[in-house]
């Protein structure tokens, strides 16, 4: 397995990886599944800011992807990002997921960036959060049925990781871009 930057040829798997979630899970709130071009659209936003936006891939073929975005568009939070990872259902279980988040992290980490935060669908998602406690992330709360989804309120967990010395000093560099260049 490598990990690789995502590119626009990804966006075909990117959509059918997502996709996927979006109809049987609860770890993302959206309904309908985006189009490749929304998705290609979505990658090059988080691409133009110098974020890292990630795919593993095994044999030519893409089994997950996991990127940092802005955490909030105000000018305070240039030091924060949220992550987020997708696996293919068939690559569950089998790395995927720590191999391409931890290199999300350690881009993160090497762009000067405070904290990472985590926003779980679902409190029953048991994957996602130990995937994130395995990676040094803490519980920060729980957002108790922030959204309704396949019949059912679901709520959002909270964990966050400190990198670079975290609130322990203060940043010595601009930040991330919060806006696209």
């Amino acid at each position: 397995m490598i990990i690789r930057a995502a590119t626009a040829e990804d966006a075909e798997a990117l959509a059918a990886i997502y996709g996927h979630h979006v109809l049987y899970g609860f770890g993302t709130f959206e309904e309908e599944p985006p189009t490749a071009a929304e998705m290609e659209s979505r990658r090059a936003a988080v691409a133009a800011r110098g974020l890292p936006y990630l795919v593993a891939e095994a044999d030519g073929k893409v089994l997950g992807f996991a990127y940092a975005g802005p955490f909030r568009p105000r000018a305070a939070y240039r030091y924060t990002v949220e992550d987020s990872v997708y696996i293919a259902p068939e690559a569950v279980g089998r790395g995927v997921g720590r191999a391409v988040l931890s290199a999300v992290i350690a881009a993160c980490e090497a762009l000067g960036v405070r904290q990472v935060v985590a926003v779980i669908g679902d409190s029953g998602n048991a994957a996602s959060i130990g995937l994130h406690r395995s990676l040094g992330f803490i519980d920060a709360g729980v957002g108790r049925s922030f959204g309704f989804k396949h019949g059912r309120w679901v709520d959002i967990v909270w964990m966050q990781r400190s990198l670079n010395d975290g609130d322990a000093t203060p940043p010595s560099g601009p930040g991330i871009a919060l806006s696209g260049s």
